[in-house]
């Protein structure tokens, strides 16, 4: 799945703009203006390095991503593995993008890990509206519309066993913690196979630059994004 996705240098990996563009759209439904091909504060989807990882190094038991930077066009990353429990995704710099902490078994099933990194990425990018909007709604704050800074700050999972064929993401809940202008965003979800629940996780964002709620405002930056989602379609 990842091939049309990045571009292998050796023993490195980058990824376009256009590569980018694409994974946020087909696979994970994020419409983020930020992963658009001519966005001027563009950004890697960090599902798309979540996805990296577990397709070069396979799925443990127990994993915790956290994201410590944001990744443009054309920089060569590589993995670093630390010891047997911690990697991170880093350039020629040795500036670190993602560190990762795993623990447990691990499977290379690659057909699983697909898809299991399809059913979570179209769960994740589903942040705005599904998701943010009741959150918001609900403490009566709302993020800047002019610079909608919505940071994904880390992901966890936790897996029962890893004898898994088809697993599926289902969110299970959400919660807002409000500290001035700031928010922290708890999202969590079960892994299910076949019906039965065979793992959790959570994954945290951080909304900056809050304001009081704006019915209005929200309602024309869903219509936005309405119309973002079919002229992609189209």
């Amino acid at each position: 799945m990842l091939e049309r996705f990045h571009i292998n240098i050796d023993d490195k990996f980058c990824f376009t703009r256009e590569q980018s563009s694409e994974f946020a759209k087909r696979i994970a439904n994020d419409f983020n203006v930020i992963h658009d091909v001519d966005a001027k504060r563009f950004c890697v989807p960090g599902d798309l390095l979540f996805a990296m990882v577990l397709s070069k190094t396979g799925i443990s038991t127990t994993m915790r991503f956290t994201f410590s930077g944001m990744v443009t066009d054309g920089i060569a990353l590589s993995l670093h593995e630390s010891t047997d429990r911690c990697l991170s995704i880093c350039d020629e710099n040795g500036k670190e993008y993602l560190d990762v902490e795993r623990s447990g078994q691990t499977s290379n099933d690659q057909s699983m890990i697909e898809q299991l990194v399809r059913s979570y990425v179209s769960f994740s990018g589903m942040n705005f509206p599904h998701l943010l909007v009741p959150l918001m709604k609900e403490h009566g704050v709302m993020f800047n519309p002019d610079r909608p800074l919505v940071i994904y700050e880390s992901m966890a999972l936790e897996l029962e066993r890893l004898d898994l064929s088809a697993p599926t993401v289902e969110f299970s809940g959400a919660a807002l913690d409000v500290a001035g202008k700031r928010g922290n965003v708890t999202m969590n979800f079960r892994f299910i196979e076949n019906g039965e629940v065979v793992g959790c996780g959570e994954k945290r964002m951080i909304l900056s630059n809050l304001r009081s709620y704006e019915q209005p405002v929200i309602d024309q930056l869903i219509d936005d994004f309405n119309d973002r989602k079919s002229r992609f379609a189209a």
